[in-house]
């Protein structure tokens, strides 16, 4: 009895933790399917919903490589490509266009670890922009029970203060959630 009633406080502590009011999520990281999430309560929802969970980065690797990997990663599928042959004079940027492979590339997670369209996915990028696009290409697709980590990996900009215009505001990093550097071979995809 005992052992039920903890596995119970856990089980409601998850499902209040997973709670973000939609309406108080950013246009640009609104999804169709309005489940979200914040990093900081990722690993008790993964940890309630385990084994039937999976959780998908879909940052570059270059941003994998360079910025860093949140721990408890099933997989990791790029919703958008970087190209270095040209410049986006409006963005003061590289362009980023959308993955042609991404789906197949997301749905090799799927089969590796037997998630069903109606299991949990969780869905992390940069700060959330690309999570809810990802999100939304997912649900096209017949998927209807995908999270948004509305802040992401590396959280959203600071728009005052010393640290104006630097991601220290919230995401998994600042939250002191574990990571690393170090990339697994076994949860990368790789495009030709």
């Amino acid at each position: 009895m005992r052992a039920f009633l903890i596995a119970l406080a856990v089980g409601l502590f998850a499902l209040n933790a997973q709670a973000v009011d939609p309406a108080s999520v950013p246009k640009i990281k609104i999804s169709k399917l309005g489940l979200y999430l914040e990093a900081r309560d990722v690993p008790a929802f993964l940890k309630a919903h385990a084994p039937r969970v999976l959780f998908v980065d879909v940052r570059t690797i270059e941003e994998l490589l360079f910025v860093g990997v949140p721990d408890g990663l099933d997989g990791q599928a790029s919703f958008g490509i970087m190209h270095y042959d040209k410049w986006d004079e409006k963005k003061d940027t590289f362009p980023r266009n959308p993955n042609p492979d991404f789906l197949s590339q997301f749905e090799l997670w799927t089969l590796d670890k037997g998630i069903e369209k109606s299991d949990p996915i969780v869905l992390i990028c940069r700060s959330g922009d690309r999570s809810a696009l990802s999100a939304d290409l997912l649900a096209r697709h017949g998927y209807t029970n995908v999270w948004s980590v509305v802040d992401g990996f590396e959280g959203d900009l600071a728009k005052d203060g010393p640290n104006k215009g630097q991601r220290v505001v919230n995401g998994w990093k600042n939250a002191g959630l574990p990571w690393s550097y170090k990339l697994d071979k076994n949860k990368i995809t790789l495009s030709k």
